[in-house]
């Protein structure tokens, strides 16, 4: 889909709602429902023939909107499709709408693109009024599905501007495909979106009115699976409360997004009160709800609590809750205690509560099994990998045989040891076995190749995959072909499975096109990562992150072309970003090759200002500037060992201290014997020349003491051994 998603506009004037009619028109999410069509919908004046005995023309609005209209109710979506494109005239709002819900509810990429065709006409024609509630809900839902997360959030949002109230089911499935997306501001994003539809729906006294839009069980787990992946403790709480507001109570889901909250904030002592909660409150157990107990321990490197869960279940225990109070160590980062005491008051008493029993024995699965070979995996335990792999396939119940994630995960253990022949080995035991590979057990395969920089046997598998096993490569695919050519310095390679990539129809992600500008970074042609990042900037379907704008800096700085980096720089800054650690340390890498010291001067006064924000935050109430602040910066050793060494290389002793001194206050080692041998060999004899005349030698005294206490700091012979000392400015002057 490469046209650009666009913004809904309120409904043209004729259709707004007076002021004191309902201004809400709520049309709810239906499979598909009936509408009706009467002269009152259709904006067109009908066509009548010079004979007055006869009827409508065949070729009258009216009329190719009611074959429209009986197409879409024998949804025959496709030739209803097709008479919408034949259509002289738009069509009326029923029918409009009609197509719109049924071209979403295909789910297909095809069908997705139709609808938002018809939204962009309808957008350019000014007629967005005449869609209702139902198909934007399901539009909405459709993009969400197809990850286009950014479109349907918008979707959802110009309803609301537009009078129109989403129902649950529509707004609920963009917020949990936010919450749960690769996007690290999607979890920001879906809590955003959660809160500005509970603004609309509560300015609503009466509750029948908006009794579709409300909230539900399913709305709010969303919602605390993007808390959850924030890591937001507070704002889980505050929602968890909520819910009885709205009359919801939480169910097993609520619990197992509970228990991925505590592993995410590493509070694994609480993990078996969760447990303990649900059975307290008589909540129907789940194997999804032990799953999530073995797997937040698996990813707290608590392989043997984890194997533990798994034994008891072999054995058919009940007692789990007790084997893991035994097991349990409590956490001594009580942080977030008071918020945990009321989401688990259960864990205050313990003490003197019995542990509570499962309703009955839960004997371990596939999918079970198989998060404990992935904490294996994760821990280079190859060997205890495949044993637990064999023993699967030796066992009686056919529930806990390996499945293609079983020996994918197998392969990746071979991948991540280095052993691509084992792995390929694998990969041909899963063929004849009858267990089908899929996309991910390919793309770790050639992952697993780039890293080894055998990028012909990666070739030669992206075309074994798709001719021989029949699964098309996706962007993923793509993405690590790019990335191996940067491993071996190909950036026409790059750019050959870049466009390969296009021509298949594949859109290009974010890390596409960061991938590729790296390419050309790394490879000294700045030009042309700054086109990738114009055509990035010009694809609605990827917002540039700060990561991008880092790689355009990169590219200008590693060949010294300080002035092309400090434009893109300010660039950034004018687009709301603020430049980082990254952005710093490859400006001051450019400018140690470009050989300008001076501008080293001026990076290092604006480093230092970040650096004190933190300090002097609020204190500058009487600034004139609209836009918020820079946020405090945390240099890191690379920065400021390159700032610390043009500043030593140039003589500039002064500001040399004031870096090594931020180095220290940040817990960095500075390198003094580096710093020594540059002194040594560039400036041992710096101040040594009597034929100087006497306004020279004023000029460098000042500069002579900033070396000797430079001098001092490194260990050198030097005019402060044995003394105090204090480096102040003479007579007012200071020059370095």
């Amino acid at each position: 889909m490469n046209a650009k998603p666009p913004p809904l506009s309120p409904p043209s004037p004729s259709s707004s709602p007076s002021p004191t009619s309902n201004p809400f028109p709520l049309s709810h999410l239906l499979p598909l429902p009936t509408f009706s069509i009467t002269k009152k919908t259709c904006p067109f004046r009908l066509q009548v023939s010079t004979n007055p005995s006869t009827n409508l023309s065949l070729s009258s609005p009216i009329s190719q909107d009611q074959t429209l209209l009986s197409l879409l109710r024998q949804k025959k979506t496709e030739e209803a499709w097709l008479a919408y494109t034949q259509s002289p005239h738009l069509p009326s709002s029923s029918c409009l709408s009609r197509l719109v819900s049924q071209l979403s509810y295909q789910n297909t990429c095809e069908g997705l693109t139709r609808a938002q065709s018809i939204l962009t006409r309808l957008r350019n024609e000014r007629q967005l009024g005449r869609l209702d509630a139902n198909a934007l809900g399901l539009l909405a839902v459709a993009a969400a599905k197809a990850g286009h997360t950014r479109y349907a959030t918008s979707v959802i949002k110009s309803m609301l501007r537009s009078g129109y109230l989403p129902h649950v089911k529509s707004w609920s499935a963009v917020v949990s495909r936010l919450a749960s997306s690769d996007d690290e501001h999607g979890p920001a994003e879906a809590l955003k979106l959660f809160r500005l539809v509970m603004r609309r729906v509560r300015q609503f006294s009466d509750g029948e009115l908006v009794a579709d839009s409300r909230p539900d069980t399913g709305a709010f787990n969303a919602a605390f699976n993007a808390c959850a992946n924030l890591g937001d403790t507070r704002m889980f709480l505050k929602l968890f409360d909520e819910m009885s507001e709205w009359g919801n109570k939480p169910d097993v889901l609520s619990y197992n997004v509970m228990i991925k909250l505590c592993a995410k904030v590493e509070r694994k002592d609480l993990l078996v009160f969760v447990l303990e909660r649900i059975l307290k409150e008589e909540i129907p157990l789940c194997m999804t709800t032990l799953h999530s107990l073995v797997a937040a321990y698996v990813g707290l490197a608590d392989l043997e609590t984890a194997e533990r869960i798994v034994q008891a279940m072999r054995e058919g225990r009940r007692d789990l809750c007790e084997i893991l109070r035994g097991s349990n160590v409590e956490d001594s980062n009580r942080n977030e205690q008071d918020v945990f005491e009321k989401l688990l008051p259960n864990s205050v008493k313990a003490s003197n509560l019995e542990p509570p029993l499962l309703p009955k024995a839960y004997a371990p699965n596939t999918r079970m099994y198989t998060i404990l070979m992935k904490g294996y995996m994760k821990v280079g335990r190859v060997t205890d990998t495949v044993r637990m792999l064999e023993a699967m396939r030796h066992q009686e119940d056919s529930d806990s045989h390996p499945d293609h994630v079983s020996y994918t995960t197998v392969v990746s253990a071979f991948v991540n040891s280095g052993s691509m022949d084992r792995a390929r080995q694998v990969l041909a035991e899963m063929t004849r076995i009858g267990v089908p590979a899929n996309r991910i057990t390919y793309n770790i395969l050639l992952k697993g190749y780039c890293k080894q920089l055998q990028i012909g046997k990666a070739k030669e598998l992206l075309t074994e995959m798709a001719e021989d096993a029949g699964i098309a490569p996706d962007v993923v695919s793509y993405n690590i072909l790019i990335d191996g050519c940067i491993l071996v310095d190909d950036s026409a390679g790059a750019l050959a499975f870049f466009n390969e990539m296009r021509a298949r129809g594949i859109a290009p992600t974010k890390i596409s096109y960061t991938t590729l500008m790296k390419a050309f970074a790394l490879s000294g042609q700045p030009k042309l990562a700054n086109k990738v990042f114009e055509e990035m900037l010009n694809d609605p379907r990827v917002k540039a992150d700060i990561i991008a704008w880092n790689m355009l800096v990169e590219g200008y700085c590693r060949l010294g072309l300080v002035e092309e980096a400090k434009k893109i720089i300010q660039r950034m800054k004018e687009n709301g970003f603020h430049p980082d650690v990254a952005t710093y340390g490859s400006l001051a890498n450019g400018i140690a090759v470009a050989r300008k010291p001076g501008e080293a001067l001026l990076l290092w006064n604006e480093v230092k200002e970040r650096c004190s924000g933190a300090k002097n935050e609020g204190e500058n109430p009487n600034s004139s500037s609209s836009l918020p602040p820079p946020p405090p910066l945390k240099p890191d050793e690379g920065l400021l060992d390159t700032l610390a060494d043009i500043c030593v290389r140039a003589a500039f002793f002064k500001k040399a201290l004031e870096i090594v001194a931020c180095m220290e206050e940040n817990g960095i080692p500075p390198n003094k014997t580096k710093f020594t041998r540059i002194y040594v060999e560039m400036h041992s004899r710096m101040f040594t020349s009597k034929h100087a005349s006497q306004a020279r030698q004023d000029r460098r005294r000042e500069r002579k003491r900033a070396a000797e206490a430079f001098k001092f700091w490194l260990g050198l012979p030097n005019s402060y051994y044995g003394s105090e000392w204090r480096l102040e400015p003479i007579d007012g002057n200071d020059d370095s």
